[in-house]
């Protein structure tokens, strides 16, 4: 019997839910109520779990909030958390991504609109700003997707605090291999359809990037059009996309202690943005993207048009492992089983912007 907590982020505040089994669970009253929290992220690396909320309100602005009692309490710095230098003439939209670094501790990264990119040394209560970043030459050049100008994934290397890549919308893909003092574009075979010449060295707009578990230099991504895997890194990109019933998506996770497995929610689109079939279906790989196979036992599989966003798809660090997603649709599901069989954690919440899970009793 684990006691896992699943932080849910939604448009309208942040709800917990509890369990002890993956199959019932106590969902908690909504905290930062009529705040966007597009981020979350459960730290267990010290000796309590700590939680990391990225809460946006339309009155205050966005800030950083961090409880050390599983949400009874909150805190946050008296001059926010993640703020821009005056230099920049920029001021945050909101922050994207919040992840405990692998091989640091205390480290927390933060991805932020517009594309900045923050890293923490005390946990996450304050952020410096990665200003080489900010002054690569391309970024006159990056864009705004429809969600916002961004740096939505950060993946630092498991086995190197050296190495980071970043990915945003639009822009592509970015890495660095001497802790963030220079960045180089890593798109090469990411098709940007959009252009006019689709095979660019950045603008891509990237969905989501995730790094294989097993072997870290294996990284899977969702772009605007287009699956893909890398085996270098991100130096290079090859196709997977011939075997999902569509190459567009938000959401790519992938398993948190099995080389080659990762997770995908294909959409139609883009007239459309709706799931193929109108049924409720995630897609599993079980071989880093040769095969993908449907898993919809227990999900609606009729009249469905809910859809899954970048960050609303995240797995827990049990074994097997649990997968859980959100939906705009306000439905939150879960499996215990590894995607092979779902049941409702909740429902009729706002639209579902970030999930992650975690044991932490």
């Amino acid at each position: 019997m684990a006691d896992v907590l699943l932080a849910i982020g939604t448009a309208k505040g942040l709800f917990l839910a509890r369990s002890t089994d993956r199959a019932t669970w106590k969902l908690s009253q909504p905290h930062f109520l009529m705040n966007g929290v597009y981020a979350v992220a459960i730290d267990t690396r010290g000796d309590r779990p700590r939680l990391l909320a990225s809460a946006t309100s339309e009155h205050w602005g966005p800030s950083v909030f961090h409880s050390d009692d599983l949400g009874d309490t909150w805190a946050e710095p008296d001059e926010g958390a993640v703020t821009f230098p005056t230099d920049t003439d920029t001021s945050l939209g909101r922050v994207w991504q919040l992840v405990p670094s692998p091989s640091e501790p205390g480290v927390v990264w933060a991805g932020s609109e517009p594309q900045g990119l923050f890293r923490s040394d005390d946990g996450g209560e304050h952020f410096s700003f990665v200003r080489p970043l900010w002054d690569h030459p391309h970024r006159p050049e990056w864009g705004a997707g429809f969600g916002g100008a961004a740096i939505h994934t950060v993946l630092p290397h498991p086995d190197d605090p050296q190495r980071v890549l970043v990915a945003m919308s639009t822009g592509g893909v970015y890495r660095t291999e001497d802790a963030g003092a220079t960045w180089m574009a890593s798109n090469t075979g990411v098709k940007a359809y959009f252009f006019p010449d689709p095979w660019p060295e950045f603008g891509q707009c990237v969905h989501k990037v995730a790094r294989d578990s097993q072997d870290p230099d294996r990284l899977f991504l969702q772009n605007h059009h287009g699956v893909y895997r890398s085996d270098d890194d991100g130096r290079t990109w090859d196709s997977i996309a011939d075997n999902l019933p569509t190459d567009f998506g938000f959401a790519m996770l992938a398993h948190p202690s099995r080389a080659g497995v990762a997770y995908n929610f294909p959409i139609t689109a883009d007239g459309e943005r709706i799931p193929p079939g109108h049924a409720c279906r995630v897609f599993r790989t079980d071989d880093a993207g040769k095969s993908w196979t449907a898993l919809g036992n227990g999900l609606p599989q009729q009249d469905y048009y809910g859809i899954v966003l970048r960050d609303a798809m995240c797995a827990d660090d049990l074994d097997p492992a649990g997968i859980y997603f959100g939906t705009r649709n306000g439905e939150v599901f879960a499996s215990p089983d590894e995607g092979e069989h779902w049941s409702l954690v909740a429902a009729h919440l706002p639209d579902v912007l970030s999930v992650r899970a975690a044991q932490v009793g």
